[in-house]
């Protein structure tokens, strides 16, 4: 029998009814301004990742609800899916998305059960409902859609660890709420064992044990466990199990894979539903605390006001005043990204999984409340060029916090984790930079974590090529700390991919090296200083003088044969020598030395007007994360993304304030399409958070890997933006950034002041502008070829 199909009243009759209730709201007092309406969760939603898509959350949340179009049955892995705003029907609603974490999918439906969802292709093969795009509302917190085939209007919200899902049916005595649990989810991948079971009238209570693709290769055997516990609003009439198409009416719990539960209801027309399910990666009494806990006193109206609020709160740590709106979406939509990727894994009462299901315990306050939080998170490959620069700047506690989740990680296992689900290694790009991450923070004055072990754990990141493999990241650091660079070989690992990235992984050890040496110096160890500012010049041992390229060397020292500077994944991952030849972070004038000035400009010149021309990267018609590694520049993914700011070592500053400008108009998008170039890799919000710091005109080419690190400039595209400071960590109550003369056509700085005092430099030391006060821009149409070019930013080559 085909699905029952809604008439246009019933639809209008609903959306009505929703608009009603949103109206109805209170509104309190002292609620900061309303920066959700520059969100558009939909921009970049095509092609996007796992995590990436999920509106009804809390930032920094467990709980992230969102609609699945493509993430049933999914093949795990990286790659895009479970939302894409091209698709035009819906199988389920899912609760768990974070790096190599999926499950979980409720979908409500009406007339004879379904137990699986069909196909886009062809919906009525299952449970899978069309949906009108009319009918979808998206915003920081809040998701709604109207299931045209069922007459279900479907909303979603949460709290931090509390999914509320609120379904309004039509009148019926088929209606179904559908728990999915042991198929694959987005990033999930195998399901070894599901549990559900109806403990009383209205609870449901289960678990979900995955063995992720990443898990696979980088912490073998281990296991991601996931637990529920769901509270409905109405007894269900009755109530059934199901493996794939196999229904048992009458049983109330199941176990296996490919399996879950139906509920059944009768219902009146706009009876509303509403199922409360509490998470939790440690167990089902924690899920069940979290769920009483948290969803004490709030209804799903209250749930989803106080989740506006709190993306609210987060948000307003920068408020923008004037610029474009467009640029003022782009700008917190960005910001939005940057504050959802990573997610709780800890309890209300501080636990938190490790591995083979152990559970830790986080110190409690004299209030018996959690010092600190948990968190799931993937890799942070280039994560310092964005994320962790930001955190650091708006948003401290959090970034502290990361950390110190992950020393807690390092306590357990014996290293850092760059990338982890639920207390396992899930490394994703080998480099593992939570070292330099550890330093960036210390050098900035954040040193509220555990810094003994953080620094022990740093050093060994570093030093260490004893028992490193997949998981724990540098496979390959043995070569680097032995011959002083890592050759080109391939490595083949379980699942048949093969890495050959000793380019690349020369550079980033080289990187993470005089990241980690800053922190030493600091601490006065002499002794590994030494070892690893040697360490952070082994990059010099792979440049090509004859070519001016990083060139990839044989384990015997030559260099490779056949050398095409253009051909990706040759020695570099996710890009090709071009790319990486740029890729000193840390030492941009020994890099411009080593090239020679002219060349060094000319090149890095032709590269921009050359990336122009493909819109730096996203010009491809083809929607593939990867498009553009091929390219002399690839703005949509990590390695490039630096490369602007070069500029200002190399004493043509008025060139960064150009490209940067430029990128930030063209690459950037505020579309589902063309939002972060053509459907290429926002990742955990690394390109959204770029864009943040590069329209407020900061940026800071070494990662805040200095022993006093700085911020180098570039032109806003706001005529004040007012940073709240965190005073737990610096003096200072607010950064402004002020911008005179500010148009389209005015994007090269004639001079900046920093509290009324001139600055004749194109870059400023960060705990200047922690002291708080006024960053003055004056912008003009022409550059100022005299300006910023007298005394360059610090380098490792100036600054020994």
């Amino acid at each position: 029998m085909l699905k029952q199909i809604t008439n246009s009243l019933w639809v209008l009759a609903v959306l009505v009814m929703a608009a009603c209730t949103s109206q109805q709201i209170p509104e309190e007092e002292n609620v900061p301004t309303d920066l959700t309406q520059y969100v558009d969760p939909q921009i970049g939603s095509v092609h996007g990742r796992w995590f990436f898509y999920t509106p009804a959350a809390l930032p920094f949340g467990m709980a992230k609800l969102a609609p699945h179009t493509n993430a049933y049955n999914s093949q795990g892995g990286w790659g895009p899916n479970g939302y894409d705003d091209r698709h035009t029907s819906i199988e389920g609603f899912g609760h768990f998305h974070e790096f190599q974490i999926g499950g979980l999918v409720y979908m409500p439906t009406v007339g004879d059960l379904q137990t699986v969802p069909g196909t886009l292709e062809d919906p009525d093969a299952g449970y899978r409902s069309r949906f009108d795009k009319a009918s979808e509302t998206s915003a920081p917190g809040y998701y709604a859609v109207t299931l045209s085939d069922y007459g279900i209007r479907a909303e979603l919200t949460a709290t931090e660890r509390v999914g509320y899902q609120r379904f309004t049916f039509p009148q019926s005595e088929q209606a179904h709420v559908i728990i999915d649990i042991g198929h694959k989810q987005g990033e999930s991948s195998d399901v070894i064992n599901a549990t559900a079971r109806l403990v009383n009238d209205h609870e449901v209570e289960g678990s979900i044990v995955t063995y992720p693709e990443y898990v696979k290769f980088g912490d073998t055997g281990k296991r991601v466990s996931m637990y529920f516990v769901a509270r409905l609003s109405k007894k269900p009439a009755n109530v059934g199990t199901f493996v794939d198409t196999v229904q048992t009416e009458g049983e109330t719990s199941t176990e296996g894979v490919n399996n879950g539960l139906y509920l059944s209801f009768n219902t009146t027309e706009g009876e509303i539903i509403e199922v409360q399910t509490g998470l939790s990666f440690t167990s089902i009494e924690n899920a069940r605390l979290n769920l009483r806990t948290e969803t004490e006193g709030k209804d799903f109206d209250a749930a989803r006001l106080a989740a506006q609020d709190a993306w609210n709160q987060k948000l307003n740590k920068i408020v923008l005043e004037g610029g474009k709106e467009e640029d003022r979406i782009k700008f917190y939509t960005g910001l939005y990204h940057a504050l959802l990727g990573r997610g709780l894994s800890s309890d209300v009462n501080g636990d938190f999984p490790q591995v083979d299901d152990k559970i830790g315990k986080t110190p409690l306050d004299k209030n018996g409340n959690p010092e600190y939080h948990h968190y799931n998170t993937d890799g942070m490959w280039g994560g310092f060029w964005n994320l962790s620069q930001l955190w650091a700047l708006a948003y401290p506690k959090y970034f502290s916090e990361y950390l110190q989740s992950n020393i807690d990680f390092y306590k357990d296992r014996g290293w850092l984790h760059d990338g982890a689900a639920a207390g396992t290694f899930t490394n994703g790009v080998s480099t593992n930079f939570q070292g330099l991450l550890i330093a960036s923070a210390y050098n900035v004055g954040i040193r509220d974590f555990d810094v003994e072990t953080g620094y022990e754990a740093a050093i060994k990141n570093e030093l260490d090529y004893r028992g490193r493999d997949l998981g724990n990241g540098k496979y390959d650091l043995s070569y680097f700390v032995k011959d002083h660079f890592v050759p080109y070989q391939d490595t083949l690992i379980s699942n048949g991919w093969v890495f050959n990235f000793g380019g690349s992984h020369t550079m980033e050890y080289s990187f993470s090296s005089y990241a980690v040496a800053q922190m030493a110096k600091q601490r006065g160890d002499s002794a590994n200083y030494q070892k690893l500012m040697a360490q952070a010049d082994y990059y010099r041992n792979l440049f090509d003088q004859e070519t001016k390229y990083i060139r990839p060397k044989l384990k015997n020292g030559s260099f490779i044969k056949d050398f095409d500077p253009l051909k990706a994944w040759e020695g570099f991952q996710e890009g090709n020598a071009y790319q990486y030849t740029w890729y000193v972070p840390h030492d941009p004038v020994g890099l411009i030395e080593l090239m020679g000035k002219e060349t060094f400009n000319e090149r890095l010149q032709s590269m921009f007007l050359d990336a122009e021309k493909n819109q730096f990267g996203g010009g491809s018609d083809e929607i593939d994360s990867f498009s553009g590694i091929e390219k002399l520049y690839n703005h949509g993914n990590q390695p490039s993304l630096h490369n602007a700011w070069l500029f200002n070592y190399s004493g043509k500053p008025w060139l960064t304030q150009k490209w940067v400008r430029e990128i930030c108009n063209t690459f950037y998008g505020t579309e589902p399409l063309r939002g972060y170039g053509v459907g290429q890799d926002e990742d955990q919000g690394q390109l959204g958070s770029w864009y943040v710091l590069a329209s407020m005109g900061l940026f800071d080419v070494q990662g805040h890997t200095a022993d006093r690190p700085s911020f180098q400039f570039g032109s806003p595209m706001f005529e004040k933006i007012t940073i709240q400071l965190d005073e737990d960590y610096y003096t200072g109550k607010e950064l402004i950034i002020e911008t005179k003369n500010l148009s389209d056509a005015n994007m090269y700085i004639q001079s900046v002041s920093w509290n009324g005092e001139a600055i004749d430099k194109n870059w400023i030391y960060r705990d200047q502008l922690m002291e708080g006060g006024t960053l003055s821009f004056t912008l003009g149409e022409q550059p100022n070829k005299n300006w910023g070019v007298s005394n360059i930013p610090p380098s490792m080559s100036n600054q020994k």
